[in-house]
Formats: C-alpha cells, structure tokens, sequence
C-alpha cells in the first residue's frame, strides 16, 4: 500500500494569500483553494477546521512575512550597518516588488487595509502591524534626526510615501517614478 502525500498546511497558506491579493478575502474559498491546489477539501479541514481558522493563519503568514521576516533580513544583511543603510535597505525590499512565497507582499497588504474598513479584527491586527513597522522605523530615525517630532514625521511620510505611491497614477516628466520615490526617500535620510 502506498502512502498518499497529503498536501502541507503552508500550501494552503500560500494559496490563500493569493487569493487574499487577488481578490479580497471573499476569494478566499475552500473549495476554490482546494481546486487551485489538485486535492479534495478533506486535507484542509486536517488543519484548519474552518475558514475564519484559515483566514487567521493567512493575516499571520503576512504579519510574518511584511514585519519579521524583514526586519530579520535587514539585521542579518549586516548587524552592524548604520541606521541609514538600514532604512536604504528598508526601502529598497518594500519598493522591490520581490515576491514572498510566490506572492507580492505589497498586493497582500492592500488587501489586509481594504479588508480592515469592513472588520474590526482585522483592523485591529493591521494597526498592531502598521505600529510594529512603525516601532522599527523610529529606532532607526532616531540615530539619524535628534527631535522626537522630526522622527514621528520622517516615519510617516517614509511609511505614507510606500504605501501611498502605489495609489498616485501622477506622471513625472522627464523622470521615472522609481528615481523620484528614492530621490523623496534620500531627502528623509538627510540629517
């Protein structure tokens, strides 16, 4: 008799994340993620038991992959880099478009703040996030401008400037939107 390989809990994850990205947390759907994986719904219900279990688990794997595991990338590029260089590579990773388990962190965070203006949890667990980003972000700052205002507001327009660039359709003549996005990000690193 030969064992049947039963499809691991982080595929499940993984595929409910692209869902989440692509559509929202209503296209996060058993079945359909059952589909997209080969398999039967029966190995899903091994893990989660339900969908809100699930839905939990992918808010979870973003908060680890958009707060953790950067800021882990960050410290362990070089522990011993100044804060600028910190904050270049800060920048640098949330501008990249890299994807995270085949997915784009940054498609996936647009849809946890479009989901948190119609759930209080989710709200909730996105302002934990946006405060823990936050937190990094001043402790950083605060080794480049002395004022605790200035650090309050570099980490805001830094933070604004990540999230809200990709809601800006403006075009920049003569310029690519990258250069200007890094040449606004330099002028928050000036002392």
């Amino acid at each position: 008799m030969v064992a049947v390989a039963r499809t691991p809990r982080s595929a499940w994850i993984q595929a409910g994340l692209h869902a989440l990205a692509a559509g929202g947390p209503d296209a996060v759907r058993v079945e359909v993620l059952a589909r997209t994986l080969g398999v039967s719904k029966g190995g899903f219900y091994g893990y989660f038991g339900n969908r809100p279990t699930l839905l939990d688990a992918i808010l979870h794997a973003w908060e680890q992959i958009s707060v953790d595991d950067v800021i882990e990338r960050i410290e362990a590029d070089d522990a011993n880099a100044s804060a600028k260089a910190k904050l270049e590579r800060l920048g640098a990773i949330a501008t990249s478009g890299e994807q995270v388990l085949g997915v784009d962190p940054l498609a996936v965070d647009l849809a946890v703040r479009d989901w948190a203006r119609r759930d209080e949890q989710v709200a909730r667990r996105l302002r934990r996030v946006d405060n823990r980003r936050m937190n990094y972000m001043r402790s950083l700052f605060a080794t480049i401008c002395a004022e605790e205002t200035a650090v309050e507001e570099r980490c805001l327009l830094a933070f604004s400037l990540w999230i809200g660039n990709h809601f800006i359709a403006a075009d920049h003549p003569g310029r690519t939107r990258a250069a200007v996005t890094q040449g606004a990000f330099q002028r928050l690193l000036e002392g």
